[in-house]
């Protein structure tokens, strides 16, 4: 019985102790004042206004703490609102509490909502919030008062957080960007961050999240177990962060794990890093597997992957060789610091090799060096094939942007041995780059193609769409070229071309319209395609002949297999407004010369030219001595129609005129050739000869 009643004073005493404690905090906490407090010290030092509605209450279950109803904080000046929140928990610690002072023990936080902006000139509006903002800083401020908690170590022990139902915004005010989170929910175990010995401890963490950036939704869900962070010894458990991407057409799933996290010094080792990525894209799926170890240097903010190894597999029902595998060796250096990095991959599959160095030089806005390697490569064979266009088509108005080449800095070479691409062969391409302001210069440009060599210049200019070529090529065949490039059979033979063209335009087809420049046409022993000028004057004989009745045009369409052969050919054109002008055109045949001028419609798809052909020798070529009675005739031939369907036409009407005319001429020479037989039988009797 005496034991029972010790037990029974002692507890007595406890309840006691504990309701005068209870009844001690209740009398110095002041929640108004302490409501009142907060605002005034948010005020003076940010410029920022903190609303708390209600009460601020103390509440004992199931911890000490304070909790609060709707707060709201103000952007600096107080016009906007940055933050607010639809209730708080703050546990703290109970001992400092009697002598006034605040330590948090945890802190629960619901219906979280705030926005984050990057403004035009790069400043956050966070910076005053974190340690960026100049008169929070600068040490002789007189708004940081005594001592100079600014630029203090940041010490913080918390047991826990947990964050529920929140959503955050992120606006990027320059770039016009906005990405938003929501149904984010943040959970954790003791947090520790001593800002003097350097150390961070993080048990339990676990964050997941939902949100859109443009038209995609997306989830992050990122979960670690332990992790410890000094300059003594690091270490953790199985690190993991899994994401989703999903958007009209296409989704994307990555998982980063990281494992065997050890270290000491400053310096921290990962066994393993692995990433795997599982995307899809209409029809196109591809995967991907990337590890390696690395090392991460704290102080110095350097973070290395010495041995990248892995693999990414591409498959489409409509490629020609369906999956295509590309595995991948390299290493990757960062320095956060510098905000600098440099990447070295390389890949071998088929028969191409490819190596690839990448050096950044500053994160944003980007500048970056690029140097591209590749033996070979057919493009063509790992794309799937052109889907066949409809007979009744509308030609389509591709739309071109070249937006993307603003707001980096990149320069670098591209070295390319032997390349196809939507049926265009070149061997031996190098490329100089730069791109500075939203301009990409591609020079010098040189590279072989179709047996012959060309070198020049490319322009893409992002401010105004803008596109400039200057190239010139030398020794070309210009037919299998324009079979490839345009898939157009109209012309043969080896020579010389040189192009200085410039345009702009916000599509394709705005592109060739506003087309201008020069261009000039060297080719020898080639041929006209699409009709044979030979056989074609030769079916007009007839109706040179015939004594009476109308000498009606004749008009054909191009045939394949039909051709005017040539020994030289020489153009030059003078493009302006999609349209070029050619007024020189001259060609040599063994029986024929040819001349023309006309306009080339290259927006409009359309030709309107008048060729003329004069026969200047029936002694050999195409059946040449069955135009001996056009010999010093000119045959006007118009060529005209879209590019697709070129027809030809002989315009008999005014030749029927210089045939006569020729009669006429042979007649004079006739005449003239018997008078001088006639003197010269005179003068020979004269003189007795």
């Amino acid at each position: 019985m005496k034991a029972l009643r010790t037990i029974g004073i002692l507890f007595g005493s406890a309840v006691a102790l504990l309701a005068a404690g209870i009844g001690g905090l209740y009398a110095i906490f002041d929640g108004e004042k302490l409501k009142a407090e907060l605002a005034r010290v948010v005020l003076e030092q940010k410029q920022r206004k903190l609303d708390i509605a209600g009460k601020v209450e103390l509440a004992l279950w199931p911890a000490v703490g304070i909790r609060l109803g709707r707060v709201t904080l103000s952007e600096p000046g107080g016009k906007e609102e940055f933050a607010a929140l639809d209730s708080a928990h703050v546990a703290v610690a109970v001992m400092p509490l009697l002598s006034k002072q605040v330590q948090v023990r945890r802190i629960e936080l619901a219906g979280l909502k705030a926005t984050l902006v990057k403004r035009k000139d790069g400043t956050l509006n966070i910076a005053d919030l974190v340690g960026g903002d100049k008169q929070v800083a600068d040490k002789a401020s007189p708004k940081v008062g005594a001592g100079a908690t600014a630029n203090s170590p940041v010490q913080l022990d918390i047991a826990g957080i947990r964050v529920t139902n929140a959503q955050l915004t992120w606006r990027d005010e320059k770039s016009g960007s906005t990405t938003s989170l929501s149904n984010l929910d943040i959970g954790s175990g003791r947090i520790l961050v001593d800002g003097a010995s350097q150390t961070l401890a993080v048990d339990a963490l676990s964050i997941a999240a939902r949100g859109r950036t443009g038209a995609d939704a997306f989830e992050l869900k990122l979960d670690a177990p332990k992790l410890l962070l000094s300059p003594q010894t690091s270490a953790g458990e199985t690190l993991s962060l899994s994401a989703t991407l999903a958007g009209a057409g296409r989704n994307i799933t990555a998982r980063l794990v990281l494992s065997g996290v050890e270290g000491k010094a400053k310096a921290l080792n990962i066994g393993k890093l692995v990433l795997d990525l599982d995307a899809k894209a209409g029809e196109t799926a591809a995967r991907g597997h990337l590890e390696s170890p690395v090392t991460v240097d704290l102080p110095a903010q350097i973070l290395t992957l010495e041995s990248l190894a892995g693999r990414i597999d591409i498959a489409n029902p409509q490629m020609p060789m369906k999956p295509l595998v590309l595995p991948i060796a390299g290493k990757l250096r960062t320095d956060l610091a510098k905000q600098s990095a440099a990447l070295e991959l390389g890949t071998k599959f088929d028969d191409s090799k490819i190596a690839l160095k990448l050096d950044v030089a500053r994160f944003a806005p980007l500048a970056l060096g690029v140097d591209l390697d590749i033996d070979q490569l057919n493009v063509d064979k790992y794309l799937p094939p052109a889907a066949a266009k409809p007979a009744a088509q509308t030609p389509r108005d591709d739309k071109l942007d070249f937006s993307a080449l603003k707001g980096h800095d990149v320069h670098g070479t591209i070295r390319i041995g032997a390349l196809q691409a939507s049926k265009l062969k070149l061997a031996k391409l190098n490329a100089t780059l730069k791109l500075a302001g939203g301009r990409l210069d591609v020079a010098p440009l040189t590279l072989n193609l179709y047996e012959g060599t060309a070198s020049g210049d490319l322009m893409l200019n992002a401010n105004g769409n803008q596109l400039a070529l200057k190239q010139r090529l030398a020794g070309i065949r210009i037919n299998p070229l324009m079979k490839d490039l345009a898939d157009k059979d109209l012309l043969d033979g080896r020579g010389n071309v040189v192009l200085d063209i410039a345009s702009r335009g916000e599509s394709l087809a705005a592109m060739k319209k506003a087309l201008g420049g020069t261009a000039s046409l060297s080719l020898k022993d080639g041929a006209l395609k699409g009709i044979n000028l030979a056989q074609s004057l030769r079916d007009i004989k007839g109706k040179l002949g015939a004594a009476s009745g109308k000498r009606e045009d004749t008009t054909q369409q191009a045939r394949a297999g039909d051709k005017t052969d040539f020994s030289e050919l020489t153009a030059s054109l003078t493009i302006a407004n999609g349209v070029a002008r050619n007024d020189d055109l001259a060609m040599k045949s063994p029986f024929l010369r040819l001349s023309g001028a006309g306009d080339i419609d290259i927006g409009g798809g359309q030709m309107n030219y008048v060729a003329r052909a004069s026969v200047v020798s029936t002694s050999a070529g195409q059946g040449g001595k069955d135009l001996e009675h056009l010999k010093g005739l000119t045959v006007p031939v118009r060529v005209s129609g879209p590019f697709e369907s070129l027809s030809y036409t002989l315009e008999l009407g005014s030749l029927v005129t210089e045939a006569a005319k020729a009669k006429v001429e042979e007649k004079k020479e006739e005449i003239k050739a018997k008078a001088q037989d006639q003197i010269k039988d005179k003068l020979k009797g004269l003189f007795g000869k």
